[in-house]
């Protein structure tokens, strides 16, 4: 059973949703991984978010399963669910467009920071994949315009790593995923999503 947030929060280019879960712009494959991951435990007692890579949204739970929000999300530019090999040790000058993947799958997160010291949530370590707050590479990528837009597609432009509402990872994110371990399900963009969520798809 869900626990209905508190309040409504502004997310800056987004609003978490209130009221109980699932909120309207929340998928079926989403819908399904929250109930099975719910219902299971497969979270381990730990917060956790859902990435919906197809919809560029992130849903975010507390530790006993609490909704407590949602946002717009930037992901890796190129379409695909797994991370180039080695991907990890190269600098961005190297990785090819095609490689500018946000891998799919189930995530232990860790809390980190970057080389510029900001904090941020490792979902892969190896493949340098991290959850953090939008920031501004280039003022071309209009990153934060792209936040807003309501198009999915206009949100793939990093080189893998997810990009979170500022305000909506300071609020959510941080205090939960960004101060403990906790877990990321990452839906996939190219493969069927019960080849990578397999327990998840047959659930009922």
């Amino acid at each position: 059973m869900f626990i209905a947030p508190a309040a409504t929060a502004s997310s800056g280019t987004g609003t978490t949703a209130t009221g109980a879960w699932p909120p309207a712009e929340a998928s079926t494959n989403a819908q399904k991984l929250v109930r099975w991951a719910t219902d299971t435990a497969d979270h381990q007692g730990m917060p956790f978010a859902v990435i919906d890579k197809p919809a560029a949204r992130i849903h975010v739970f507390s530790a006993r399963g609490q909704w407590l929000g949602s946002a717009p999300v930037l992901l890796g530019a190129a379409l695909g669910d797994r991370s180039a090999p080695d991907i990890g040790t190269r600098p961005l000058s190297q990785i090819r467009p095609d490689e500018r993947t946000t891998p799919a799958g189930r995530f232990v997160t860790e809390p980190g920071r970057n080389l510029r010291g900001d904090d941020i949530v490792w979902i892969d370590y190896d493949s340098a994949v991290s959850l953090h707050r939008v920031r501004s590479v280039s003022a071309s990528e209009r990153r934060l315009q792209r936040l807003a837009s309501p198009g999915a597609r206009d949100k793939r432009i990093s080189y893998g790593c997810v990009n979170a509402p500022e305000a909506f990872y300071n609020q959510l994110i941080a205090p939960l995923l960004g101060k403990a371990p906790g877990v990321v399900y990452v839906l996939p963009d190219t493969e069927p999503f019960a080849s990578v969520f397999i327990a998840a798809s047959a659930y009922q």
